[in-house]
């Protein structure tokens, strides 16, 4: 049975969440604030965590950049907010996806059961050692490792997954939704711009310059390409 702890201060909705998920066959724990969400997240044996961004005594910002440090697991961020700066902020510290209040349960458990299929297919596969290089940059597919002249760059799983995909399928133009579709495993459960914003941060890590891309290029009106 796969383990769900759920981060949410508002009851009423971490207890529908744990309704929801117990139906469908999850065992689920709840922590009511930042500060038990840490230690439970940290130390307990979880498959996934739904984070609510807006916690009292630690927020979920910090929240996430601190569980990810430590554990590669996939974190699901629950939002009130749809300004661009919370989401890129909240992805940019190692969140895999995020879901705005208000949202039916029904699809809150349909993105939890399409993110651990995912995280399994990739921890689950069995990768030889494969080494990727392009003008400078060498990613590493079986220890998950990138440089950019000979410098190391940190990415969060979601990043690497879709900087090795585009770069294993150079010169072809994918769109937004068929990136979402491909690397979240899902088609329409969630907002495509997860992928305008996952995109957006992997170029400032990997780009000498992200406005005058050299690696991923935007095509407009049609979706993005890596350059061969």
């Amino acid at each position: 049975m796969k383990s769900i702890l759920v981060i949410e201060d508002e009851q009423s909705i971490a207890e529908l969440e744990r309704d929801y998920l117990e139906i469908s066959g999850f065992r689920v724990d709840i922590a009511a604030n930042g500060e038990q969400g840490l230690q439970m997240g940290l130390h307990g044996e979880y498959d996934l965590i739904i984070l609510d961004l807006m916690l009292p005594k630690i927020n979920g910002f910090e929240l996430c950049r601190q569980i990810r440090e430590k554990r590669d697991i996939p974190i699901l961020m629950v939002t009130a907010k749809k300004e661009d700066i919370d989401i890129i902020r909240g992805l940019g510290l190692g969140a895999d996806d995020y879901i705005t209040k208000p949202f039916s349960p029904g699809a809150l458990v349909a993105r939890v059961k399409a993110h651990l299929a995912r995280y399994e297919r990739l921890v689950g596969s069995k990768l030889p050692s494969t080494e990727l290089r392009i003008r400078g940059l060498s990613i590493d597919t079986a220890t998950r490792m990138v440089f950019v002249h000979d410098q190391e760059v940190v990415l969060t799983t979601k990043e690497f997954d879709l900087l090795v995909f585009l770069a294993s399928n150079p010169n072809r133009v994918f769109s937004k939704d068929q990136l979402f579709e491909r690397l979240w495993g899902m088609d329409s459960l969630g907002d495509t711009s997860t992928v305008t914003v996952h995109i957006r941060k992997l170029r400032e890590k990997i780009e000498m310059n992200p406005d005058n891309s050299q690696f991923i290029e935007t095509i407009w009106g049609a979706g993005y390409r890596f350059r061969a």
